[in-house]
């Protein structure tokens, strides 16, 4: 499973055109920007901090497989990344991601 966050508006779109090529950094970079479950809090503390209205989305990578490459980023870290749009059947689950006392809360097991 890899990891998306969206701010409301991002997930809306998705909803509703059922296919995105992301958010705005997404498209500056060319390929979408996932993180795995380890990376998650890491990406919403350093690039969503103090962010309210985001959204967790739950990729299975099978299912993006063709066009997920693994590429080395923050730290030397390898990151998924989506060279494809993503479309809204390929989500697996999406969830908020509540801002409380100034940290966003993950969904338990993915901290």
């Amino acid at each position: 499973m890899i990891y998306k966050i969206f701010r409301t508006p991002e997930w809306q779109a998705l909803r509703a055109d059922e296919t995105t090529l992301g958010a705005p950094i997404d498209l500056a970079d060319g390929y979408i920007h996932f993180s795995t479950a380890g990376q998650a809090t890491e990406t919403a503390a350093r690039h969503f901090a103090g962010v309210e209205g985001l959204w967790l989305i739950g990729v299975e990578d099978a299912a993006v497989a063709d066009n997920l490459k693994w590429e080395v980023s923050r730290g030397g870290a390898k990151f998924p990344h989506l060279y494809a749009p993503l479309r809204l059947d390929q989500v697996a689950w999406a969830q908020p991601l509540p801002l409380i006392d100034g940290v966003h809360e993950f969904p338990a097991g993915l901290r």
